[in-house]
């Protein structure tokens, strides 16, 4: 997927859980809203804990780099996904998608996208100069 212009859909016939907004002073109560869905959603305590912190680095990523603000959404197909949206300038994703290691910290960032990666079961970037999209998704324990 990496590579292709955003299709503007998440999932047909699929109602997202959570559609947001996403700005820096939001984040902390967004974050809550994400773990209560997490936890509906049968993930134990660790998992929910697990994707509450990749997607709070999707959406600080959104706020840092992708020019101050997103679009956050949550639904559930069979696994819990999230897609955050930013207008940014747009970067190329294919390291950041293939990157096993992990990253030397630097003021170019680039460890966000390592922990939501390695904090999910998947994950997919498109990004280009009208913005990036970045989806994850896990499989779930139970629920939901």
């Amino acid at each position: 997927m990496v590579g292709r212009a955003p299709d503007g859909d998440l999932v047909p016939d699929v109602r997202p859980l959570l559609a947001v907004p996403i700005a820096a002073g939001g984040l902390p109560a967004i974050r809550s809203r994400v773990e209560a869905i997490a936890r509906d959603c049968g993930l134990s305590a660790e998992r929910a804990s697990d994707w509450v912190t990749a997607v709070n680095e999707l959406m600080a990523n959104a706020v840092r780099h992708g020019g101050g603000t997103g679009d956050l959404r949550v639904w559930v197909d069979g696994q819990l996904n999230c897609e955050v949206r930013d207008n940014g300038p747009g970067f190329v994703a294919e390291p950041y998608v293939e990157r096993r290691e992990r990253p030397v910290p630097s003021s170019d960032g680039g460890m966000g996208l390592w922990i939501a990666r390695e904090m999910s079961d998947r994950m997919e970037i498109v990004s280009g100069r009208s913005g990036t999209v970045v989806r994850i998704s896990t499989r779930m324990d139970g629920g939901a």
